[in-house]
């Protein structure tokens, strides 16, 4: 499944859901997909990815396979900065976000 965020203040993000849905959960959302944020909510969800993501920097998203090789993992700080981003923009403009598929 691919999550699409979208806001007025920014270009639209394409995520896999399984690097997208636990950003979400971040943000202090349910996680489900499709959802959105109000514009009047969207700093302290930035706030919250923030958090979580000093708070793991290193956490794994992408699936561990046999034959992975740990200098291709990507980290959440890495994973989450394009989403960072978009909210940075949304919340600066005042705009609300949403995701879907």
């Amino acid at each position: 499944m691919l999550v699409h965020f979208q806001t007025s203040a920014y270009a639209t993000i394409t995520m896999f859901g399984e690097v997208a849905v636990p950003l979400i959960k971040l943000m202090g959302h349910s996680g489900s997909v499709p959802g959105a944020l109000l514009a009047a909510d969207v700093p302290r969800a930035l706030e919250r990815l923030r958090t979580g993501v000093a708070e793991h920097p290193g956490l794994r998203l992408d699936p561990r396979r046999d034959n992975d090789d740990e200098r291709r993992h990507v980290s959440l700080a890495h994973r989450a900065l394009p989403l960072i981003e978009l909210l940075e923009a949304a919340a600066a403009a005042e705009a609300n976000v949403m995701w879907d598929h």
